[in-house]
C-alpha cells in the first residue's frame, strides 16, 4: 500500500475516512460531507450507537451526489485527549476498516482539532504511521486465499492543510515502520525458514543501508570461550551464530556506543527438558528479541540516526538429540564463570550470558539493553499488557519506561535483589541456570546481571508481548515487534547528537 499526502479536497473515487469527536461532533470534512449529502452522516449516527468515542467506527455506503464508494466514520474521543497515540489509532482503525471493502483507493481526511496540542501536519503524519503499521499482513504462504479475501487497497492518501510538513514528518516514521515490519516478518517465519544461519543472512542485508555486519560461527565463538551459548545449540544440526551489527551515525566516530543485545533462539523445543507438545509451534518466535534488535538497527540506519549503536544477537536452535546438552552439565561462559545447567529449557539466559559479556568486553558501551522472550513467569506476572523491565540503573530504567509509554509499548519495572540472587547458588559450579519456582522472571534477570559487569544495563522480558492473539489499534494479530518503537524513541530523545 502506497501512502501519500495531499491538500484537502473530496476525492472522486474510492472511500473516504473522516473523524468524529465524542458527542457526535463532526470534524470540518465530516461536516462538509454531511452537508453535501443532506445530513446523511447525522442521520446514520442517530440511528446507531456510534457516538464518536475512541475506537468506534461506522461505515456507510456513499450517499447520492458523492463520487465515492463509501464513507467511514472513526471516533476520535475527546478533543483535549487527542494525542499522537490517538492519531495513530485513527490511522489504524481506518486501515482495518478498509482492508475488507474491496476499494483500491482511499483517503483519510485530517482536520485541525480545537483543544488538541497537535497540528494538522503532526496528526496527518501519525495517522499515516498508524495506517502503515495496522495494514501489515504476513500472507506469503497463503497460496489458496481467495481474491475477495485479500485486501485490495493499493493507494492511501492522507489529506491535510500542510501536506508538505506532514510528508516531512512522516519520513523518519516510515523508517521506523520499515524496522517494525522487518521484525514482524522475521518473527512470523517458520523455523524451517528462519534458523541461525538464515537469520544471520537477513542481518547481513543491513549492509546495504550502511550497517557494518559481522557474523561469528561456532569455531570463532569456541575460541572466545562462549561455552554457555554453544552448549544450547549443540543438540541441533544448525550451526549457532553470533551477529554483530554496527551503525556509526555520530559525528564523533570515537564516541562510546550504545548497545542492544537480543536472544535469538530460532526454535525452542526445550532441549532434553522438552516442552509439552501443546502450542510448541509458538516457539518459532523465541527469537523475538533478536528480531527486535535487527529491526531497530534497520530503523536507526534508514533514518540516519546521529548515534553510534551496536546490535548483537546470539542465534541458536535448542533441539534434543544424542549430542544435546543434558540437565546436570556444567558449562564455562566467556566470562570464565561456570554454570550448572539444571534445566535445558532455561536456555535463553545462557545465550545472553555470552552475548552480553562479549558486548561489554569488546565495545565498552554507555549502556546495554537486552531483549528476550525469556520467561513464562513474566506472562503470569504481567499478562500480555506490559513487558517486564529489570535494570541496575534508575535513570536508564526511567527513560525506557517513558519511551514505552509514549509509543504504546509499556513496561513495568520489576525488582532485583540479593535474596533472589541467592536462589542461583549451585553445589558444584559458580551458579545454576535456574532458581526456584517463585520469582522465576526475577531470578532469570539476576542470572543475566552477573554478566554485565558495572555497565548500566536493562533487561526487557518480552515473552508476553512478542505475539498478539488479537488485533490492536496499530498491531494486527501475530508478531508485534514490541520494542522497536520503544528503543528508537529512547535513542531519539536521549542519545542522539543534537
Amino acid at each position: 500500500m502506497k501512502i501519500s499526502f495531499a491538500k484537502p479536497g473530496l476525492p472522486t473515487e474510492g472511500a473516504i475516512v473522516v473523524g468524529v469527536l465524542e458527542g457526535r461532533v463532526l470534524t470540518a470534512t465530516a461536516g462538509e460531507l454531511d452537508g453535501k449529502s443532506g445530513g446523511t452522516l447525522t442521520r446514520a449516527m442517530n440511528a446507531s450507537r456510534f457516538e464518536g468515542k475512541k475506537d468506534q467506527t461506522l461505515m456507510l455506503v456513499a450517499p447520492a451526489g458523492l463520487e465515492l464508494s463509501r464513507v467511514v466514520l472513526v471516533g476520535l474521543g475527546a478533543a483535549d485527549k487527542f494525542d499522537v497515540k490517538a492519531a495513530e489509532a485513527l490511522g489504524g482503525a481506518a486501515a482495518a476498516q478498509l482492508q475488507g471493502t474491496g476499494d483500491t483507493a482511499a483517503a483519510i481526511a485530517v482536520d485541525a482539532i480545537d483543544g488538541s496540542s497537535l497540528s494538522a501536519g503532526d496528526i496527518a503524519a501519525h495517522v499515516a504511521l498508524g495506517a502503515r503499521l495496522r495494514s501489515y499482513r504476513f500472507d506469503k504462504y497463503m497460496t489458496k486465499e481467495k481474491k475477495e479475501e485479500k485486501p485490495a487497497l493499493k493507494k492511501l492518501t492522507v489529506l491535510c492543510e500542510d501536506a508538505s510538513a506532514a510528508k516531512r514528518l512522516f519520513q523518519p516514521m516510515e523508517s521506523v515502520a520499515n524496522g517494525v515490519c522487518l521484525t514482524r516478518d522475521l518473527a512470523s517465519e517458520p523455523a524451517n525458514v528462519i534458523y541461525p544461519e538464515s537469520l544471520a543472512d537477513q542481518a547481513r542485508k543491513l549492509a546495504d543501508i550502511g550497517v557494518d555486519v559481522e557474523v561469528l560461527g561456532e569455531k570463532q565463538m569456541r575460541k572466545l570461550g562462549m561455552g554457555a551459548l554453544l552448549g544450547v545449540g549443540q543438540g541441533s544440526d544448525r550451526e549457532s551464530q553470533l551477529v554483530v551489527m554496527q551503525w556509526n551515525g555520530a559525528g564523533d566516530t570515537d564516541s562510546k556506543p550504545i548497545a542492544f543485545v537480543g536472544k535469538g533462539v530460532t526454535f525452542d523445543s526445550g532441549g532434553i527438558s522438552i516442552k509439552p507438545s501443546a502450542n510448541m509451534e509458538d516457539m518459532k518466535w523465541d527469537m523475538g528479541g533478536a528480531a527486535v534488535v535487527i529491526g531497530l538497527m534497520k530503523a536507526l540506519a534508514e533514518r540516519k540516526a546521529r548515534v553510534n549503536a551496536i546490535g548483537v544477537v546470539g542465534l541458536v536452535e535448542n533441539m534434543p538429540s544424542g549430542k544435546a546438552q543434558r540437565p546436570g552439565d556444567v558449562v564455562t561462559s566467556m566470562s570464565g564463570q561456570t554454570v550448572e545447567v539444571i534445566n535445558t529449557d532455561a536456555e535463553g539466559r545462557l545465550v545472553l550470558a555470552d552475548a552480553l559479556w562479549y558486548t561489554q568486553d569488546r565495545f565498552k558501551p554507555r549502556f546495554m539493553i537486552n531483549l528476550a522472550t525469556l520467561t513464562g513467569a513474566i506472562i503470569i506476572s504481567l499478562g500480555s499488557e506490559y513487558a517486564g523491565l529489570f535494570s541496575n540503573d534508575d535513570t536508564l530504567a526511567q527513560r525506557i519506561a517513558a519511551a514505552g509509554q509514549a509509543v504504546g509499548e509499556p513496561v513495568w519495572r520489576m525488582p532485583l535483589g540479593e535474596a533472589y540472587d541467592k536462589q542461583l547458588k549451585s553445589d558444584i559450579a559458580d551458579m545454576k541456570n535456574v532458581g526456584g519456582r517463585e520469582g522465576g522472571s526475577i531470578t532469570a534477570a539476576q542470572f543475566l546481571k552477573r554478566f554485565v559487569n558495572d555497565v548500566p544495563w536493562a533487561h526487557i522480558d518480552i515473552a508476553g508481548v512478542t505475539w498478539a492473539k488479537k488485533d490492536a489499534a496499530t498491531v494486527p494479530k501475530g508478531a508485534t515487534a514490541f520494542g522497536v518503537r520503544l528503543l528508537e524513541r529512547l535513542v531519539a530523545e536521549h542519545y542522539e547528537e543534537k
